[in-house]
């Protein structure tokens, strides 16, 4: 047999060309069991808690539980595609989701992949999905309004930036509508929205999302799916994805942010299934021993970044560098880049203090529990309560009725309160609920037939007129300035004579009144936000004059 030396030296050519001296090394394990979105591998002994894994064709996998001989892995895709004996590769990092603008306008699945056929989200940012709350020194006070555009809300039970509220109450009561009309209303402000659907109906998602485009707020927010179709692991994964695209802006550009858990009723019941299945053992209502940890992990991400400052020269350009003690410092290159530098410096007069700009973000949270029959003492719903600063109940006696946004004024609370209200607000609005409650029990005293007195019967219209005016169209976020304005004339008397069916009409005229003709006097309020004695003076005298005209 001859050999040919030119094709054996080709090969050999081609051989040492496609050579690589890295080697790949990589920890793989044996599927041993899997059924129900949950895997059992073995052969991973150094994997750790909430790494990633990847299975032979491709789906991730997220660690869940560490056993002795195997680990349980809960899988973020098809199981019915895995088999046993399947390989497993360890992935070396926690699950990460994309962040960033490419997101904004976009509907994802909890792992950030389109679900809009708009095409792959091209971001270089990722964020992993779990992060340590901050601690208490890189926090600050909640006390500036987020406003939701809702009367009955922003007077009553004030949300702040950095707040945590629960909104709560049966099926098909508003939840979800008060949530978009927050989301809508932070068209003009700046704020960032994450919108998180965990566990509804694909249609739902779908008249949500068409509704922000309608209203142009799908271009400040991101929708993140985990329908009722998609598996457990991807609903019980949902919220921490919402919340790192959140932190993102929070933290790498300080701006302010608010995120929606629509809703985490449904989160808990994937996560007791994923338990379950992984033979944990049961508590309170077959909920695994952790689900309070579940939830107060998540909802402690909200919160009020502290602003950090920096000492730099007044010639410094705008970029900052890391400084000794964790400070930060900026100048010109040369200047200084210690504490050291600083105090070298001959002119102290042209230093100066400026805010990061990257800090004093924030994330406000507005979680929904569904409840059934009012059932506020059940274990998530008590759970939930006792993690947020407060929450919005919503009763469906009062849907039912035609008051809506129904929202029980005796048992919702907000524990910023005032602090989250703007003065002029808080002028008006200080008295209301109070007011309200009187009404509610003079109304049922009222019901037994017994004669009124002309205090008690006056009192009892009063609030007639104030309930119809608290309700609220939906999609019709008002301004904060309106809101002042309606709730301080109809605390005044100013619509004590309007029949109470045509008070909304009353409220609409009356408002279009001062914006055509007296501009100025609303302009006051908003560049005051206070009700100083001029301002009231000014009121009193367009809101007479506006009574008289109508007659």
């Amino acid at each position: 047999m001859k050999f040919k030396v030119d094709e054996i030296t080709s090969v050999i050519k081609q051989e040492i060309a496609n050579y690589r001296s890295a080697i790949d090394v990589s920890e793989v394990g044996r599927v041993i069991e899997v059924g129900d979105g949950i895997a059992q591998v073995y052969g991973l002994n150094k994997a750790m808690a909430g790494e990633v894994v990847y299975f032979a064709n491709g789906v991730a996998g997220q660690i869940f539980n560490l056993e002795e001989n195997s680990v349980g892995v809960v899988i973020l895709g098809d199981y019915l595609e895995i088999s046993e004996g399947d390989e497993v590769k360890r992935g070396g990092e926690l699950l990460s989701v994309p962040v960033g603008e490419a997101m904004l306008g976009r509907v994802v699945d909890p792992l950030g992949r389109p679900l809009d056929g708009k095409g792959v989200v091209e971001s270089p940012h990722r964020l992993p999905l779990e992060r340590k709350a901050p601690g208490i020194a890189e926090r600050q006070p909640v006390n500036v309004p987020l406003q939701t555009g809702l009367k009955a809300i922003d007077a009553m039970i004030p949300i702040g930036r950095g707040q945590r509220e629960l909104i709560i109450g049966d099926r098909k009561t508003g939840k979800t509508a008060i949530a978009i009309d927050a989301i809508i209303n932070q068209r003009e402000t700046g704020v960032i929205c994450v919108y998180v659907a965990i566990g509804q109906k694909e249609s739902t998602v779908a008249a949500v999302v068409e509704t922000l485009r309608k209203y142009h707020a799908m271009d400040y927010t991101i929708v993140v799916q985990a329908g009722s179709s998609s598996s457990a692991p991807l609903q019980y994964i949902a919220p921490y994805s919402g919340v790192a695209m959140a932190e993102y802006f929070c933290y790498q550009q300080g701006k302010d942010t608010l995120v929606i858990y629509d809703d985490l009723t449904k989160q808990a019941q994937a996560y007791r299934q994923l338990s379950l299945l992984l033979r944990r053992p049961p508590g309170r209502e077959a909920y695994p021993g952790d689900v309070f940890y579940l939830h107060s992990r998540l909802l402690e991400r909200a919160c009020k970044l502290a602003e950090r400052r920096f000492i730099c020269h007044k010639d410094a350009p705008k970029t900052t560098t890391e400084g000794i003690n964790g400070k930060l410092y900026t100048g010109v290159p040369g200047v200084h880049n210690s504490q050291q530098d600083l105090e070298k410096m001959p002119d102290r007069d042209r230093l100066e203090i400026r805010k990061d700009p990257t800090s004093g973000g924030s994330i406000t949270a507005l979680p929904v529990i569904e409840t059934q029959e009012g059932e506020v003492s059940a274990y998530i719903p008590t759970n939930v309560i006792s993690i947020t600063d407060g929450q919005i109940y919503l009763e469906p006696d009062l849907f039912f009725a035609g008051v809506r946004p129904a929202v029980n004024v005796g048992i919702s609370v907000s524990r910023v309160g005032g602090n989250a209200q703007i003065k002029a607000m808080k002028k008006v609005a200080g008295s209301l609920r109070l007011d309200l409650a009187s009404f509610r029990e003079l109304e049922a005293f009222a019901q037994l037939g017994t004669e009124l007195d002309t205090a008690t019967q006056k009192q009892l219209d009063r609030g007639q007129r104030m309930v119809e005016l608290l309700k609220q169209p939906q999609y019709q976020p008002y301004p904060v300035v309106d809101q002042v304005i309606s709730i301080y004339a109809a605390s005044r008397g100013f619509m004590d004579a309007i029949p109470v069916a045509h008070i909304a009409e009353y409220e609409q005229q009356m408002l279009k009144h001062l914006r055509d003709e007296l501009p100025e006097v609303r302009q006051m309020l908003i560049d005051k936000k206070d009700i100083t004695p001029e301002i009231e003076a000014k009121l009193k005298e367009v809101l007479g004059q506006f009574k008289a005209k109508l007659g």
